[in-house]
């Protein structure tokens, strides 16, 4: 479906992702459930997952974990389908009228979770809060070609945008561009103003904020310490599941939502719990203790998959698996020294010895199925002698020491050890470290670190996503460049790139950045590797993940 085409249908199948868990007790109801309208079996939802949420508030954060979960709870204007094709959301129709404006009809007889009733102002209000630089959010990034919000009336706006903006109808499907009541952003300001002891007025600081004026720049740092409070312990949407309670580091409940538009659902309750070790999450899986599994290392797909009561889902993915370096650093901020890295890494033996072919080796920061993938490009083949060679040319010649960041993801540790002893023949010694993972975003967007691995998934299908985030240097720390890395013609590219809406010539800005890339090397390119999540399936079935790894409860049922 063209993304730019005007779309006009009724609201259809909507995206969620969830994660739950529950106790033995809520298993046993689950399996026998009761039946609900078309038939289905209803029950408390399970799910164990990796890792927790970094946040609640759709503005806070830019993490798978938070994403399946805040998607649940939060609609946004468009939706995107297991095949990532556009969907109505908020949105039931619409249209590009010109470069710069794009016209939308709202959802009417919409109601949040709270009761407020949805309508346009709702709208403006958060994309005006995600681009407030008081939020400083590290998803800006997304929205900042938004210029204004013109509202037409109660369900019908129309979006300026500052460039001609090719993506916006796929960045509008984001996770983070999910639709909060103006009620809500405005009880989240106020309890900023309360905490940073001003005492200027809601009216004041949003008509300060607008202007930009002097009052604005003396408060704006001082306010964005406490924003995010309420919008982050009361999280309210419109979509099929409203928040009940959060244990940070072990749960978030959810309820199914009555009064929503888009379809009957069989849960009455959703509990994500986090469960770190695959090995528990499996078993758990096998007991019925959860409904389904997130994150089922390649170890393990045959135990799941052959299972007398499990079963998987594998989808190919659009994520980037990568090592970065941090490019501000010595010995990292010289290419050379990252060039002979990347041309140590032998990326096949990854994909075959951690991965258990579950994936195929990266050639550069896309995945095939990205738009603006460079079909042409070379990549980065192994060649040990030749870093050597490369490694030679440098002030390192002899090696040097250095550490390797990474998450808790067993998979992650065992690439790290992999890379560690694949170095060693460079002389450069490496120590791995340990972080959990709100700690480690954390950390790396602080800038402290040699090297790091870490994956980013290109969500919305578009190089745009794909390469801006991670390699503009406007994005630099939390927003996704941890590499640190600052190149205006990259810069120049990029900017160029989502300004510009003649699709082939959008390409071969495209096409050149990706060549620049893999010769500057920010980051060594990896693996894309497959997502699969398992279900126990003799109590639900109907369960779908797509290439971006969420998965969709569209059809999921008890059985």
């Amino acid at each position: 479906m063209n993304k730019q085409k005007f779309l006009a249908f009724f609201v259809i199948a909507f995206l969620f992702i969830l994660s739950a868990c529950s106790s033995d007790e809520n298993v046993d109801e689950a399996a026998s459930g009761e039946e609900g309208a078309e038939g289905g079996n209803t029950g408390d939802l399970t799910v164990g997952t990796l890792a927790d949420v970094v946040s609640l508030d759709l503005h806070g954060s830019n993490d798978s974990a938070s994403s399946q979960v805040r998607t649940n709870i939060y609609e946004r204007l468009l939706n995107q389908d297991v095949n990532m094709e556009l969907q109505p959301g908020l949105a039931t129709e619409f249209e590009q009228v010109d470069e710069t404006t794009w016209n939308f009809k709202l959802r009417e007889e919409t109601t949040f979770h709270g009761g407020e009733d949805f309508t346009a102002e709702d709208v403006v209000a958060t994309f005006d809060r995600v681009r407030d630089e008081a939020l400083a959010s590290p998803v800006l990034f997304l929205y900042e070609m938004i210029d204004e919000i013109e509202v037409v009336n109660d369900y019908e706006i129309n979006i300026h945008t500052t460039i001609p903006f090719a993506p916006l109808a796929s960045h509008l499907a984001h996770s983070t561009a999910g639709i909060m009541p103006k009620e809500l952003i405005d009880s989240d300001y106020q309890a900023a103003l309360d905490a940073a002891g001003n005492d200027m007025s809601l009216e004041e600081y949003y008509e300060a904020r607008d202007s930009g004026s002097d009052a604005y720049e003396e408060i704006k740092d001082d306010l964005g310490e406490h924003l995010g409070t309420v919008i982050g312990s009361e999280p309210n949407g419109t979509n099929h599941m409203q928040f009940v309670s959060r244990s940070a580091g072990d749960s978030v409940t959810l309820e199914r939502f009555d009064d929503f538009q888009g379809g009957d659902r069989y849960f009455e309750t959703v509990e994500f719990r986090v469960i770190p070790e695959t090995g528990s999450r499996i078993a758990e899986l096998e007991t019925g203790g959860i409904q389904i599994a997130t994150d089922i290392d390649s170890s393990n797909v045959d135990r799941v998959e052959n299972g007398s009561d499990t079963a998987l889902e594998i989808k190919d993915s659009v994520r980037m698996s990568y090592l970065g370096f941090n490019t501000e650093k010595e010995p990292f901020n010289d290419p050379k020294v990252r060039q002979a890295i990347s041309y140590a890494i032998d990326r096949e033996e990854i994909v075959a010895g951690v991965y258990d072919g579950m994936g195929i080796p990266a050639k550069g920061p896309l995945a095939p199925d990205v738009w603006g993938y460079n079909e042409d490009l070379e990549g980065v083949e192994f060649d040990l002698e030749k870093a050597k060679e490369l490694l030679a040319e440098t002030d390192v010649a002899d090696g040097f020491s250095t550490t390797l960041w990474v998450n808790d993801d067993q998979q992650i540790i065992d690439t790290a050890v992999y890379i560690q002893n694949k170095l060693s023949e460079l002389n450069i010694d490496v120590q791995v470290e340990q972080f959990e993972w709100g700690a480690y975003l954390e950390t790396l967007a602080n800038g402290d670190h040699d090297m790091f691995i870490l994956g980013w998934t290109t969500v919305t299908g578009d190089a745009d996503y794909g390469l801006y985030a991670l390699f503009h240097s406007k994005n630099i720390g939390a927003a996704g460049n941890r590499s640190f890395y600052a190149n205006d013609e990259v810069d120049e590219l990029l900017d160029a790139g989502r300004a510009e809406v003649d699709e082939a010539a959008r390409q071969e800005v495209y096409t050149e950045v990706e060549e620049i890339l893999v010769e500057e090397v920010p980051a060594s390119y990896l693996f894309h590797a497959q997502f699969a999540v398992g279900y126990n399936s003799t109590e639900v079935s109907g369960v779908e993940i797509d290439p971006t790894g969420r998965i969709h409860f569209d059809n999921v049922s008890f059985n």
